[in-house]
């Protein structure tokens, strides 16, 4: 993979930078984040670059997965403390993405551990149906494009 663009986890996959590989195989590898949340925050990510989910072949998409699936096994296995675990891919830069390199997160939880997601204000209320319908048609109507 010859990276014309500057991305600190192509850097990691070609061994130009160091890191904590727990697993690699030919289709992705896996990580110890270096900024974890909680011991044992690995990342899942392509051996190839894509900045995007939707840059990423079904099949490597589907690995992806499939491997935070056993790393989040693992963990429970572990010493490490885990009661939980959450899997986060931030999509884009509204969704948190800050390394524009398609990448799993598998961070294991515990009971006072003060992370968590925020929702906006209102969360929890139910939407009516017509609107859950008007999103369902417009999600609906991309997919037969």
């Amino acid at each position: 993979m010859a990276a014309t663009h500057s991305c600190v986890f192509c850097d990691i996959l070609e061994g130009r930078a160091p890191a904590s590989v727990v697993y690699r195989d030919e289709l992705v590898c896996v990580l110890v984040d270096i900024r974890p949340v909680n011991p044992g925050h690995l990342l899942v990510m392509p051996n190839v670059h894509a900045g995007y989910l939707a840059d990423l072949p079904p099949a490597t998409g589907g690995r992806l997965f499939e491997i935070g699936q056993r790393m989040a096994a693992a963990l429970r296995q572990t010493e490490l403390r885990c009661e939980g675990v959450n899997l986060f891919l931030a999509d884009g830069e509204a969704a948190g993405q800050e390394v524009f390199h398609v990448h799993l997160h598998v961070v294991p939880r515990f009971a006072g551990d003060g992370f968590g997601l925020r929702y906006r204000p209102g969360y929890g209320k139910l939407s009516p149906r017509s609107d859950l319908d008007e999103v369902a048609a417009a999600v609906r109507q991309q997919l037969e494009h």
